[in-house]
């Protein structure tokens, strides 16, 4: 019998969401979260994104076949990875640019999306 890795869908977050506290600030959660590119460090694999002065570091090492250019658009998907002094970074599986993305257009409906699933859960 083989072993099964259960990996969990990933739950959209606005970087802002991730702070120590939030209920998306657990060891392992699956998360997608979006942003521009501010930084991206080829030698560790390590990009940093940033929405509404929020920056946020992503490790890319498992990526592949991925072009980094500042100033782009990015979604990553992966496992948030809290380190001491409640440091957090997000070990990627799958990344993407989203240069069509409206970023506000982007935030008001993941605010509707969250309200409907809330109004289905109590309902």
């Amino acid at each position: 019998m083989m072993a099964t890795s259960i990996i969990k869908p990933a739950v959209p977050v606005l970087l802002k969401e991730i702070e120590s506290g939030s209920q998306f600030f657990k060891q392992g959660a699956s998360l997608r979260v979006t942003g521009m590119l501010d930084a991206y460090n080829e030698d560790t694999a390590i990009a940093v994104i940033a929405d509404a002065n929020i920056s946020f570091k992503i490790n890319t090492v498992h990526l592949r076949d991925l072009s980094f250019r500042i100033g782009s658009y990015y979604q990553f998907i992966g496992e948030l990875h809290i380190l001491p002094e409640d440091v957090a970074i997000l070990q990627a599986r799958v990344g993407r640019i989203v240069d069509g993305l409206d970023p506000n257009l982007y935030n008001q409906s993941l605010q509707l999306r969250r309200q409907f699933e809330s109004e289905f859960v109590n309902s």
